[in-house]
Formats: C-alpha cells, structure tokens, sequence
C-alpha cells in the first residue's frame, strides 16, 4: 500500500525527495576556505615551449587540497635580457623566464617548482625571491621522461647575495 504521499503524485514525490538528499549531500560537504589566486607576471620568449611547460605546471598547482593558487599573467618579450636587468637577477643565476609576484615584487627565476614558490610565499623571508638557474633536465617544464637532474634552488638575498633554499634530489619532490 502506498502511503499518502506517494499515491497522488508520485513524481512529486520522487523530485522532492531528490531535492532533500541533494540538500543534505551539500551542507554536509566540508567548508573551504579559498585563499585569492596569487599574481603572477610572467616574462618569457614567445618562443619558448618549455616557459609554457612551467606555466601548465603553475597553474597544475590549483588544486582542491591547495589554500593557494596561481593566476600568471603572461608577457612575450623578445628582450628578457632588458627585464632581468631592471630586476636586478645576477647573470649566472638567469635562466628562461621570470615571475614577479604582483603584491610583494617578488622574483621567481626559472623553473622552480611551484610547490616551493608556496612555502616561499607562505615564509615571507627577508628576500627578493628564488631562483634555478639554466634548465635543469626534469624540473618543472624541462621534463623529459623519467630523466631527471638534481638542483638547487637559491635563495636571492636582498643584499645580492645567495644561499641554497632548497635542493631537489627528485622529481617527486617538485610536486
């Protein structure tokens, strides 16, 4: 036998139904606090695919499990060499492409991973930014299968100097 409910209308009834569990679903989901998308202006060579690699694997790094996201703004410039100098990035220490996080001026240099931009950014050290010098074979946007070259990713004092911010001894520990 059919209750009250069901017996005029049954799929009233079953939209209904539909209509609660998708309310219960929904406030039972936990809550996530955003964080706004970091800025980021990026210099690179029109050119150049391994600055788009490194650009798919910031933007990779918007994940659900991520407080932090990137939005890189991208500037194609035939004279990188012009924008490193205004930037102040010492030669050996250059690499493909820059980003200047938009906020802070913070500087970015090459292909660091942007696992360890996040903790930079989540540090706020007393620095003008990071940088991999050259293109280290399996750093983010210079990956070529399972090769891969340990690196060092400096820290650039405000004073000019460096030291070492981190090394990466793997791939699985850019991600």
């Amino acid at each position: 036998m059919l209750s009250r409910h069901t017996s005029a209308r049954p799929a009233t009834f079953v939209r209904r139904t539909l209509q609660r569990l998708s309310v219960i679903a929904l406030t039972s989901l936990p809550v996530m606090a955003w964080a706004e998308a970091v800025q980021l202006e990026v210099f690179k060579d029109p050119q150049c695919g391994c600055c788009q690699a490194w650009l798919e694997h910031i933007q990779g790094f918007n994940t659900v499990d991520s407080q932090l996201s990137f939005a890189p703004r991208v500037n194609t410039t035939a004279d990188l060499y012009a924008t490193k100098d205004r930037l102040a990035i010492p030669p050996r220490l250059r690499s493909c492409h820059t980003a200047v996080e938009a906020e802070s001026g913070y500087v970015f240099e090459g292909h660091v991973p942007a696992r360890l931009i996040a903790r930079f950014l989540a540090e706020k050290p007393d620095a003008r930014g990071l940088a991999v010098p050259g293109m280290p074979l399996g750093s983010p946007g210079m990956e070529m299968g399972e090769r891969f070259q340990p690196y060092a990713v400096y820290l650039l004092k405000n004073d000019g100097s460096t030291e070492v911010y981190a090394n990466v001894e793997s791939a699985a520990q850019q991600y």
